[in-house]
């Protein structure tokens, strides 16, 4: 009995698998291939590597739990475009008037979400996201850790908007 509930459980979750309107994630998948640009840099402080780590922390997380395959031909059933369109450092926290305690990272990215297969589900939002960190601490030796950490953050909030629907 048991070997059977174990069969019939594989044969459903194969099935599923192979039909490509769902993942483990939650998402509802329609389609096969997505092609997600590079995201230009359009803030006012400029990061080098900004727009590579998010524009890969993106492709990753999107790739890891779709089961999509990444084209860049215009012809794909999902296009995420995307641009930096805010990078700024902020007093989030202070002793005193005079004196700073902690300091905030925020990074925002505007993005236009394609879905060939489901118009209704194209959109285009600012996703925004912020870390605070020790005002004590320079922001150059803590950045990447920070844009890290703001690019999970942001990769999840985009996948959960475009796949998900919650």
């Amino acid at each position: 009995m048991r070997l059977q509930s174990l069969l019939l459980l594989t044969v459903t979750l194969l099935l599923l698998a192979g039909c490509g309107v769902y993942s483990f994630s939650g998402a509802t998948i329609e389609g096969k291939t997505i092609n997600i640009h590079l995201l230009e840099n359009k803030a006012q402080n400029v990061v080098p590597s900004l727009t590579a780590t998010l524009t890969d922390k993106l492709r990753s997380r999107i790739l890891s739990q779709t089961g999509l395959r990444s084209v860049t031909s215009d012809d794909a059933d999902y296009d995420i475009k995307g641009a930096v369109t805010g990078y700024n450092v902020t007093v989030s926290a202070a002793q005193n008037v005079q004196t700073a305690t902690k300091n905030r990272l925020t990074v925002s990215i505007s993005v236009t979400f394609k879905n060939a297969k489901n118009d209704k589900a194209s959109f285009t939002q600012t996703f925004a996201r912020f870390s605070d960190f020790d005002a004590s601490q320079n922001l150059q030796n803590i950045e990447s850790t920070l844009i890290e950490d703001i690019g999970n953050q942001l990769a999840d909030d985009i996948f959960n908007k475009a796949f998900v629907n919650w």
